[in-house]
């Protein structure tokens, strides 16, 4: 009877084990999540032809920001192509996403990038007034993370730092659950 009854408890017993002692990790996402979650400031912008504009005025719409100076090194230029590519990849949703290059400085952006940014949203913003919003990850600097926006305007996702192929591939798959999970109450553009 008693080895009746320890067969019948023991997947209790061993959640129980399993869920207080091991502590299984249930996190699927790639991408680090911000809690809170921080809403887009009232930053004032500039478009790189000198139109002022706000911040605020990119709610409404998923947004995958990277931030570097205006000569964009060879991390700044990674981060502009992995962002390219990833709302590319995301096929027929890829509307559902903008992309957002934030450049923190005075400098003239190289012609040789403007091809590449036609698709682009490239807004000046002063650098104290950015790093009160976007935090990097300890150890790292703000221009090594892709950032993700919500439509309601809240910084939710920061990606690590110095994305690659397997990284990137990685991030497509957070990107697709968050437009999948939000599918019902998110519209296409803004």
């Amino acid at each position: 009877m008693l080895a009746v009854l320890l067969v019948c408890a023991s997947p209790v017993i061993a959640s129980y084990f399993t869920y207080y002692v091991i502590r299984p990790e249930g996190r699927r996402n790639f991408g680090e999540l911000i809690n809170p979650q921080r809403p887009l400031p009232a930053l004032a912008t500039r478009t790189l032809d000198g139109q002022a504009g706000e911040l605020t005025g990119l709610k409404g719409q998923w947004l995958l920001l990277s931030v570097s100076d205006g000569a964009c090194d060879a991390r700044c230029e990674s981060n502009l192509y992995f962002q390219r590519q990833l709302r590319e990849s995301l096929g027929r949703e890829k509307d559902r996403l903008d992309r957002v290059w934030l450049v923190e400085d005075e400098a003239v952006v190289a012609d040789a990038l403007l091809p590449a940014l036609a698709a682009s949203t490239v807004l000046r913003v002063a650098p104290a007034a950015l790093a009160q919003w976007l935090v990097p990850a300890p150890g790292q600097r703000l221009q090594d993370h892709l950032y993700l926006v919500d439509p309601l305007g809240n910084w939710m996702m920061r990606f690590p730092a110095n994305m690659d192929g397997p990284a990137a591939a990685k991030a497509k798959r957070d990107l697709e659950r968050l437009l999948r999970a939000s599918n019902s109450w998110d519209k296409d553009g803004r």
